[in-house]
């Protein structure tokens, strides 16, 4: 369980923010920032740096664009060696708006993209590397990728990519052990140069134990999320990985605080966590878009018919 390689990064501001159009105020930042460098996280995705022009800032939070003045109010007066990440999609980013890494308080950026648009990911990798930033690449939806597709995808991430981590994303809580420690194999086979990261959603409760598969087959960068708070079912939590890792840099007490004084709270503002319909979307392969619909609408109980309506079989 311990090796001392393993890096855990964060993102429950980030994956959280998908709940509520990014709207967490700067005091729960500050104190979701101060916990984790309490409890020695290595990284904290703070949110996205997605383009204005795209999305309307009357619309969403501030962590939907993570201006850098808005993240040094964050880190401002809080001893840390917590690293800041930010995510950027492919076709949503004003690269010219990305500052160079000495004039701003980003260290990582992580590019996500599905298989189809790894050229892009590759660009915006290589431009944000050589502006100084760490970086790393999210391959997400990775359970409906073509295993030729795939290959192709890694290879050329291994051979004209400059990120040095290449995360697989279970986007829809899908994956079973067996196709986890299949693909963190194929990654390490392929990518040889890079290190590998595993990003898990927790719709049929599995997020926890696909991370220690992958843990188990050496990928080394692990995502979590304080009390799983994410996008539908969530994610992976952190505490639980703290508990797993056994790595004494590494303290659970302060994340068991803001749990007690933070997320409890917000649990009555904000629902994530294991529903049916996000459970049903998980075993089905599918986005969880339509679940989230039904649990904001007064038939958010009705599981059979959310069901049928998927899979298209209606009983006589």
């Amino acid at each position: 369980m311990f090796r001392e390689k393993i890096k855990v990064l964060d993102c429950t501001v980030r994956d959280g923010g998908l709940m509520n159009n990014h709207n967490f105020d700067l005091r729960f930042v500050r104190e979701v920032y101060k916990s984790l460098s309490e409890a020695g996280i290595d990284y904290m995705e703070i949110g996205y740096k997605n383009s204005k022009q795209l999305f309307n800032p009357k619309e969403f939070g501030k962590w939907k664009f993570c201006d850098d003045e808005d993240i040094s109010k964050v880190i401002d007066g809080i001893k840390s060696h917590t690293k800041i990440s930010v995510m950027v999609d492919v076709d949503r980013v004003d690269v010219d708006q990305v500052l160079l890494k000495k004039d701003s308080p980003v260290d990582m950026i992580r590019v996500a993209t599905y298989v189809k648009d790894v050229d892009k990911a590759i660009f915006l990798t290589n431009h944000f590397a050589d502006k100084g930033y760490e970086t790393a690449v999210n391959i997400m939806a990775i359970s409906r990728a073509l295993d030729n597709e795939l290959t192709e995808c890694l290879q050329q991430l291994e051979k004209e990519c400059k990120a040095k981590i290449v995360y697989i994303v279970d986007s829809f809580g899908s994956l079973y052990q067996e196709s986890t420690e299949f693909l963190i194999k194929k990654a390490k086979s392929i990518l040889k140069t890079k290190e590998i990261g595993i990003h898990a959603h927790n719709n049929q409760q599995l997020a926890f134990s696909n991370t220690i598969e992958a843990i188990i087959h050496d990928a080394n960068y692990v995502d979590g999320s304080i009390f799983g708070l994410g996008r539908a079912a969530g994610n992976c939590p952190t505490e639980l990985l703290l508990g797993f890792l056994k790595n004494p840099k590494y303290d659970i007490r302060p994340i068991l605080d803001v749990i007690s004084k933070e997320f409890i709270p917000l649990q009555k503002k904000i629902e994530w966590g294991y529903f049916i319909p996000y459970a049903i979307t998980g075993i089905l392969d599918e986005h969880p878009r339509t679940a989230i619909a039904l649990r904001e609408s007064d038939k958010k109980e009705n599981y059979r018919e959310y069901y049928e309506s998927l899979v298209g079989e209606v009983e006589e």
